[in-house]
Parts: C-alpha cells; sequence; structure tokens
C-alpha cells in the first residue's frame, strides 16, 4: 500500500509544505518556492525559469503573489499534477539560515510527550510511597491510601495533618490563569508571585496548602527580621547551649510550605542563604553549626512574595525601602505577575461568601467601586492598595449596618488617610446615592 499524500491529509499542516518545487523542462529549470507570508495565516509564492532559487539573489523571479491557505492547498495539487516535485531549501540550511517548520505542531506533539512523561513519572512516584507505606503497615489491607486533592485542573498530593495548615475559605475562586502556578507547586519549583499589596499573592498559597494540607510557615521582610531569624541562631538556656532552627532550616525537615513574604526588602545576608536551597533539591549549611547540611523534605515548598521586583519595577517608588533584584537572583524562580481580581471575578467572590444576603446588583456595584479604587492607587491618587478582604470586611459590615457609608468608616477610611479617604468617598457616592 502506497503512503498517503500529505497533500491530501486533513490535518496535513502546510509549513510542512514550505520549500522549492522543481520541474524538468525543455529549457532551463521551471520552479515555485513556498514561503511564510507577512500576514497571518498566508504564503508567499515564487515562481521563475532561469537559475536555481537558493542561489541568493541570481534567480530571476517573475510572479510574486500571496495567497491563502485554501488557494495553496489548490496550488499545490495542481503542481503535482503538471509534475513538480518539492525540494528543500538545502543550500540555505546549509548556509546557516533556520529552517521554518510547523512550529505550533511541533510544540504540539512535544507538549503530549512532556505529559505522558510526567503522568509516568507521577505513577512511578506514587508507587514508590505506596510501597514504603506498605512497608511500614506491614500488611497491604492496612495501608493508607496516597491521597490527592483537585486544585483548577491538576491533582496535588496531600500532606499529613500539622497545626500550621492554614484554614480553607470555602469562597476563595481558583481562576484558571492559577493552574501554572499549581502545576510548579506539584513540580517541586520555586515559585514568587509579584503583584500589588492586597492582590492574593499570599493568600492564593495558603488556600493551595489549605486544600493539600500541608503546613505554612511565613517570614515577613518587614526590615527586622535577622539572618539569624531567617536561618538560626545559638542561646543559651538553663546554662546549656542550644541552637535554634530559623523559620528555613525548620520548614526544610519538617516538609512545610515557607512563603518568604516581601522578599525585595530581606537583607542581602537573607538572600545569600536563600540562594543555596533555590535548586530543587538544594541544601542549606549551617556554618554556625558547623558546617551542618540541611536537606529539604520531599514535601518541602519554597515561595516568595514582592511588590517591586521584574514587572513591577515601575512601581517601585510606591514601595519605599524595595531593593532591586539582580536578573540571576530572579531567574532561580518562576515568577507570576499577579493582579487584582476582575470585577466579575470579584463579584462571585463577594456572592460566594455573602450569598443569599448579597445579591448580584449589590455584588457588581461593590466590585466596581473597588476596580475604580484600584485605578486610582495605579495612577497615584490613591496612596493606599483596595484589596479583597477589604471589600468583604466593608460588604459583611454594610449588610449588617444597611448603610455603606457607616460601615465604610470602620472597614475602610479609618485605615488610610484623610486625602486618601475623601478620594474612595468620592468614589462610593459616584457609585451609590448617599444615604437620607
Amino acid at each position: 500500500m502506497s503512503a498517503p499524500d500529505p497533500i491530501e491529509a486533513e490535518d496535513a499542516s502546510h509549513d510542512a509544505d514550505l520549500g522549492v518545487y522543481r520541474r524538468a523542462t525543455a529549457g532551463d529549470p521551471e520552479w515555485w518556492r513556498v514561503s511564510i507570508g507577512e500576514r497571518p495565516e498566508t504564503y508567499r509564492l515564487e515562481h521563475g525559469v532561469d537559475a536555481d532559487p537558493a542561489s541568493h539573489g541570481a534567480a530571476t523571479v517573475d510572479i510574486d503573489l500571496v495567497v491563502d491557505a485554501e488557494n495553496l492547498r489548490a496550488k499545490l495539487k495542481k503542481w503535482r499534477r503538471e509534475g513538480f516535485v518539492l525540494e528543500r531549501d538545502v543550500a540555505a540550511s546549509e548556509a546557516g539560515a533556520p529552517a521554518r517548520i510547523a512550529f505550533m505542531p511541533e510544540l504540539q506533539r512535544a507538549h503530549m510527550r512532556m505529559l505522558a512523561a510526567k503522568l509516568r513519572d507521577a505513577q512511578a512516584e506514587d508507587a514508590a510511597i505506596q510501597q514504603a507505606l506498605d512497608q511500614t503497615a506491614g500488611k497491604a489491607a492496612n495501608r493508607p491510601a496516597i491521597e490527592t486533592v483537585r486544585i483548577g485542573n491538576l491533582d496535588v498530593r496531600c500532606g499529613a495533618a500539622h497545626p500550621l495548615v492554614p484554614r480553607v475559605n470555602p469562597a476563595y475562586l481558583f481562576s484558571p490563569r492559577f493552574n501554572d502556578i499549581v502545576a510548579d507547586i506539584v513540580e517541586n519549583r520555586r515559585v514568587m508571585l509579584i503583584g500589588h499589596t492586597g492582590a492574593g499573592k499570599t493568600s492564593l498559597i495558603e488556600q493551595v496548602a489549605a486544600r493539600s494540607r500541608h503546613g505554612v510557615l511565613r517570614s515577613n521582610m518587614n526590615g527586622q527580621t535577622t539572618v539569624g531569624d531567617f536561618v538560626g541562631f545559638w542561646t543559651v538556656k538553663g546554662g546549656e547551649t542550644l541552637w535554634v532552627d530559623g523559620v528555613l532550616p525548620t520548614a526544610m525537615r519538617e516538609g512545610l510550605w515557607l512563603i518568604v513574604d516581601e522578599i525585595d526588602f530581606a537583607e542581602p545576608s537573607i538572600l545569600a542563604a536563600l540562594t543555596a536551597v533555590l535548586e530543587p533539591q538544594g541544601r542549606l549549611v549551617l556554618k554556625e553549626k558547623g558546617n551542618e547540611i540541611v536537606a529539604p523534605h520531599p514535601a518541602f515548598r519554597l515561595f516568595a512574595t514582592a511588590n517591586a521586583v521584574g514587572a513591577m519595577s515601575q512601581f517601585r517608588h510606591l514601595y519605599q525601602g524595595a531593593n532591586l533584584m539582580n536578573e540571576a537572583f530572579l531567574d532561580r524562580w518562576r515568577v507570576y505577575l499577579l493582579d487584582y481580581l476582575t470585577p466579575a471575578e470579584e463579584t462571585d467572590v463577594l456572592l460566594r461568601t455573602l450569598a443569599p444576603y448579597l445579591t448580584q446588583p449589590l455584588a457588581s456595584t461593590l466590585a466596581a467601586i473597588a476596580a475604580d479604587c484600584r485605578a486610582a492607587f495605579a495612577r497615584e491618587d490613591l496612596s493606599s492598595a483596595f484589596s479583597t478582604r477589604r471589600l468583604l470586611d466593608w460588604a459583611e459590615l454594610m449588610l449588617r449596618t444597611g448603610d455603606p457609608e457607616r460601615a465604610a468608616g470602620p472597614a475602610i477610611y479609618a485605615k488610610v488617610s484623610p486625602e486618601d479617604a475623601a478620594t474612595i468617598r468620592g468614589i462610593v457616592r459616584h457609585h451609590i446615592a448617599p444615604v437620607g
């Protein structure tokens, strides 16, 4: 049986048809050259009869036109009937010009191969863990099962019960844009989340940990956190000298998730200690404790949050005291920019949290107010951000009092400067008529 004609194949990519088509004639050789057009989904067709089209300008083109995919298919069929044969542009490739390939179909095939390999690796890891559990339990009938929880479109392996497991917020909204972050957590990547204050950077990590039952330690780089607090220190207790682990070795030994909040405010000595463990299996050397090596527990995960790093550097003036992060340090992290929830997403969160009392029109109006306040913050008309937490607090107090202005007092106005309070009050009154 002959091989199927690639021109006739339903799923054939036209990118695979790029190249030079030639046919022998009584006189000069005749050829057509097919290349990518300047506009999407278009192809350039050049025709000549006097020289090799790969001769870098020596060929004379007498026909030069642009066609779409359907017209290209018709041309290919016509050329085949006329005896044209596809020959790759070997000379151009040998000269160092990169060959155009069907990039997206090739990428999709590579993507599927990687997914299959990851699935096999996960199954092998689960089997190894299950075998270890079987040996510990003694009997297969009593073995504890490996438990996972579905978060977004991924299965996250659950941890053991721990006092530091965050509380689940049932109203928390896992946006589809978080799927890549959850995948990095599963793969034990070092994840840094950047964005404005109140964008939900820390709460995202905590809610993944809450649902998968992993304990979380937080270390806030507020200018008062020392390298001793972070790595550890010697102390005297009852006449005895004792070593006290800092948050980093504690998390590594116990398999906790460590969140380094506001890492752009951290001391250089803390960043130096972190650099050693930024690789997935990186180890910490406690020089103060005789160069003791701390290996990471398999469940250990490392996260950082920042306000004025990378894509957020333009807002550095809003976060006084933030340090520059060099690219070598940032390249050790997967860095994700987290923006505030969209009004539609925030409306959903309000309804999830306060239904059935809060209705759709009320929730949509409150979400619009929050969006306008954040836009004012981005324009620097406000010096304080407007978090979803603040919005929820205001909405809850509003339902209790029946008065948005009265509820805004303790929930919003008392937390900001008088100038900011006046600006926010104007935004609120733009959306909500004053009471009375």
